[in-house]
């Protein structure tokens, strides 16, 4: 992984900067129609340069080579946070809508890492649903899963049986799904390097409800 990484970084790189040269008219003055092309092709360049972060992130999650910071946060605050700025599914009448709990949900861990994992999910529940309507987020604790926070994302009518299963060992999470690079399984492994759990809902369930499970500040 660390070598395709390396071998992917360097022609991305180049290949960026190329198009930002020929963007600021450095090769000579552009039609708008050029413009429009190139302006495309960047949009691009940037997404396989994204590409390859994550898979640099993922082969180090992997290896245990990531640093992961240790601090203290209100797990509700941040879903509140994360969700003021998530705008996918407002062309198609697609509403996010978040319930934490009265009280603070103190975790400690990797704040950055831990809110990238978090809207990657919700993104991913948000694009998943193909028709108008609401999905939810919902953070709690679960007298069947002590000491612990459960996050559960999906349609309302899912959130019962996706928080029930914290309680024992929870069922395989659906990770690789097309269109959304390596967030996904970047992830799991965060969830995970932190002493969580992530799962996805049963077969015939729509494809983004997800749960995950974080121990709480102790």
């Amino acid at each position: 992984m660390s070598l395709a990484v390396h071998e992917l970084r360097t022609p991305v790189t180049v290949v960026s900067g190329y198009l930002r040269m020929l963007l600021r008219e450095q090769g000579g003055p552009l039609t708008e129609k050029q413009r429009k092309m190139l302006e495309e092709a960047e949009r691009s360049c940037a997404r396989l340069g994204g590409l390859v972060a994550e898979m640099s992130e993922l082969g180090k999650l992997e290896a245990r080579e990531l640093a992961l910071a240790r601090q203290e946060f209100d797990l509700g605050a941040l879903l509140e946070e994360l969700a003021s700025g998530m705008q996918e599914g407002d062309d198609r009448g697609v509403r996010l809508e978040i319930r934490r709990c009265s009280e603070p949900v103190i975790v400690t861990g990797d704040r950055t890492r831990i809110g990238s994992a978090l809207k990657a999910l919700m993104y991913a529940a948000l694009r998943e649903r193909g028709e108008p309507g609401v999905v939810v987020a919902e953070c709690s604790t679960r007298a069947s899963a002590p000491g612990s926070v459960i996050v559960a994302i999906g349609e309302a009518s899912l959130l019962s049986s996706l928080t029930q299963a914290a309680g024992g060992t929870p069922p395989a999470f659906d990770e690789w799904r097309g269109g959304l690079g390596l967030a996904l399984p970047v992830a799991r492994r965060v969830i995970e390097a932190h002493g969580g759990a992530l799962w996805s809902a049963g077969d015939g369930q729509p494809r983004g409800a997800a749960a995950l499970r974080l121990p709480l500040r102790t």
